[in-house]
């Protein structure tokens, strides 16, 4: 069976976008990147493994394909970036019934029913499935009891304000995976839910 792996940013009080507009992620998905060659090698580990990427509407709309395949285009000899251009082969999935078509090349639009359609892509073939945000759809599909595994980059910042992704699941027992920092401050810690 598929995992969904859920991969967000946070701060370390545990937001995961700011009220405020402070530059508080190491890396803001720009060319200016804070992050270290070790995270990066380890970041792209894990797409090794992924042939899914589900995506909100919202960020499918906003631009996430054109700016991953637009950053695989640009650094194709970087190996940092070989994980934009897994995103660019995935197969990419968006719930939404406000959608009836995709425009998007390799994505596929289903109901916005995430049980149905996220249990029905679990039980297909091949390999995981990776999700990103934004924080409503990560809040719902943590609600609905359908993240495998939770991958947090903590970022070394407090934001005392903002938006959080587990505010409508209620009460949850996770089990640590692994955690792990780097040298540029970043801790990724991976959890997945207990029983």
């Amino acid at each position: 069976m598929k995992k969904l792996i859920l991969q967000m940013q946070m701060s370390v009080d545990g937001f995961v976008g700011g009220d405020a507009d402070h530059p508080w992620q190491l890396w803001g998905w720009g060319d200016d990147i804070g992050w270290d060659e070790e995270l990066k090698r380890d970041f792209n580990a894990v797409f090794a493994g992924i042939d899914t990427v589900l995506l909100s509407r919202k960020m499918a709309e906003e631009g996430y394909l054109a700016h991953w395949g637009h950053a695989a285009s640009k650094y194709p000899a970087d190996s940092f970036y070989a994980f934009a251009q897994r995103i660019v082969d995935a197969r990419k999935v968006v719930p939404s019934d406000r959608l009836e078509t995709s425009r998007w090349e390799r994505t596929t639009v289903v109901s916005s029913d995430l049980p149905r359609e996220v249990n029905a892509l679990k039980a297909g073939e091949g390999g995981d499935m990776a999700v990103f945000g934004g924080a409503g759809f990560a809040s719902a599909l943590i609600a609905a009891g359908l993240i495998d595994e939770f991958q947090l980059f903590v970022n070394p910042a407090v934001l005392g304000a903002g938006r959080r992704i587990f505010d409508q699941g209620g009460f949850q027992n996770l089990l640590l995976l692994g955690s792990k920092a780097y040298a540029c401050g970043m801790v990724v810690s991976r959890y997945a839910p207990a029983g």
